[in-house]
């Protein structure tokens, strides 16, 4: 299958499936021609005396300094080699491989003036699988995603390191060369049309959302396994019940749980126990926090899917062929949310872990071993698998201070006011990947809680939940090394495992 780009749409679900799978991009023929079109609003100006900012003038504070026609194509190989600077560890390929389809939809829309050839060949470059090498600073969400843009459009001329579709790093001249591909010599403003943009942070949005989205789902099926093993109750999930706030992730977080409690053994057997007269707040007030969260995810969706379907460069082809300045590539809309879902996500955690403690303590268990421990004392369960659950969620809290808030003045006081929009984004995959690990640990908690109550049992998800981990060697018994256990618990999470395992009977998840 491919993805193609038209020049005006594109979906997250295109993003997905280039970043994660791999698909091939194709560019419609009609936006070929609107490219060769559009072109000839850069070509008029190429030799003109007008100071036209990125085409006859310099770049950042040096906009005032003139270029000579003779300069102005070398202007654009400078550029790229100048502001390739970024430095740290290699971000991941699938955040590079996203901001490279966003960056060429943004290409293929017309208004950076770029040639239909460089368009075709930046598509080429993904669909060959190349991975331009690309490092975690040096970029501050303003002026677009400068460092990082500049790394791939300096691998689309040749130059810099990539890795090839066997993922070995080598140099992009050979890279290219071995996939039969030709550097691009790069015209009149085709090199500022290349970086300036929203769309490493875009990308990593983009590919955020999706994964929280997952594991909100994921966290509403722990909570089950912890609220049915500590004997709670799911009369304060009814519908009923939840129309009093209208809140819709709220609704929506509650309708899963009913739906994964129903007909649960183990809640029956307690409704009527009146030692129990209201669960404690991590149990009763799981669609509270849990539906808070979807709600923020929600909002980002709804700011990731805008800007999709922006156009951000500067300067900008106007439909008459004029160039005009724009402020659009400062990455505040997209540095808020991103900060934004670090909060909610740190706060599911922080509950996540608040169960977890429940589950391990014999004083607030309602008769589970202390750690769920085979024989307490001489096991300890898991008592140290909680200590790193809690470090993830300290991790998350710290993760959680907005970048968005801080600005460093940059470019001799031209650039005095930047979103920190990467940092952003970047502090967020951290918390994603944290988050994963904290609700596999209270997987493995629940499930192992509920087996503990047999003869009890659990609600049929539940118990296919407990059957499906103890398959893969995760369950009750004498200590074993827990590391393996917790690796085991994130991948049944992380491929989907855990859905498969529940969905005979679960309709649907929210």
């Amino acid at each position: 299958m491919t993805v193609t780009l038209d020049g005006t749409t594109l979906t997250i679900d295109d993003v997905i499936r280039v970043a994660r799978g791999l698909e091939e991009v194709h560019l419609d023929d009609a936006v070929l021609e609107r490219l060769d079109a559009c072109r000839h609003g850069i070509d008029a100006l190429v030799d003109s005396d007008l100071p036209v900012y990125g085409v006859s003038t310099g770049f950042g504070s040096l906009a005032t300094t003139y270029i000579e026609p003779g300069d102005r194509a070398g202007l654009q190989r400078s550029l790229l080699r100048s502001h390739a600077a970024g430095v740290g560890d290699e971000v991941e390929a699938e955040v590079v491989r996203a901001m490279m389809l966003c960056r060429l939809r943004t290409l293929c829309s017309g208004v950076t003036g770029v040639r239909a050839v460089t368009a075709q060949a930046y598509a080429e470059l993904l669909n060959a699988r190349i991975t331009p090498v690309v490092f975690e600073f040096g970029s501050l969400g303003c002026s677009g995603d400068l460092a990082p843009l500049a790394h791939v459009g300096l691998a689309l001329m040749g130059e810099g390191d990539v890795r090839d579709a066997r993922g070995e790093r080598i140099a992009a001249g050979d890279a290219l060369s071995a996939a039969g591909l030709q550097p691009v010599t790069l015209a009149e403003k085709e090199g500022l049309a290349l970086i300036n943009g929203t769309d490493g942070m875009l990308g990593m949005l983009l590919l955020a959302v999706r994964d929280a989205e997952e594991l909100l789902r994921i966290a509403d099926v722990t909570a089950s396994l912890s609220i049915q093993a500590l004997r709670g109750t799911d009369r304060v999930f009814r519908d009923d019940l939840q129309r009093l706030r209208p809140q819709v992730g709220q609704q929506l977080s509650a309708a899963n749980l009913l739906r994964l409690m129903a007909d649960s053994p183990i809640v029956a057997a307690h409704l009527d126990d009146t030692s129990q007269v209201q669960d404690a707040y991590s149990l009763r007030c799981a669609p509270q926090v849990h539906g808070a969260a979807r709600d923020t995810v929600e909002h980002a969706r709804r700011v990731a899917v805008l800007e999709l379907e922006s156009a951000i460069d500067n300067p900008v082809v106007l439909a008459d062929g004029s160039l005009a300045s724009t402020g659009n590539f400062h990455g505040a809309p997209l540095g808020y949310v991103l900060d934004f879902c670090a909060i909610a996500l740190a706060d599911v955690a922080s509950m996540s872990e608040r169960r977890t403690d429940r589950l391990l303590d014999p004083a607030r268990s309602f008769g589970l071993p202390a750690f769920l421990a085979h024989r307490p004392g001489v096991d300890s369960g898991l008592m140290i698998a909680h200590y790193t659950q809690a470090g993830l969620v300290s991790e998350m809290k710290r993760l959680a201070v907005p970048a968005s808030v801080d600005s460093i003045p940059t470019s001799a006081m031209q650039e005095d006011h930047v979103s920190m929009g990467w940092h952003a984004a970047r502090k967020l995959r951290r918390s994603i990947a944290a988050l994963r690990i904290v609700l596999a640990v209270e997987l493995l908690a629940g499930s192992r809680a509920l087996s503990l109550r047999a003869p009890l049992v659990g609600a049929p998800p539940s118990n296919a939940l407990v059957r499906a981990l103890v398959a893969l060697g995760v369950g009750p018994g004498p200590d074993r090394p827990l590391a393996r256990e917790i690796a085991i618990a994130e991948s049944f999470l992380l491929d989907g495992s855990w859905w498969k395992a529940i969905e005979p009977f679960v309709d649907q998840l929210n």
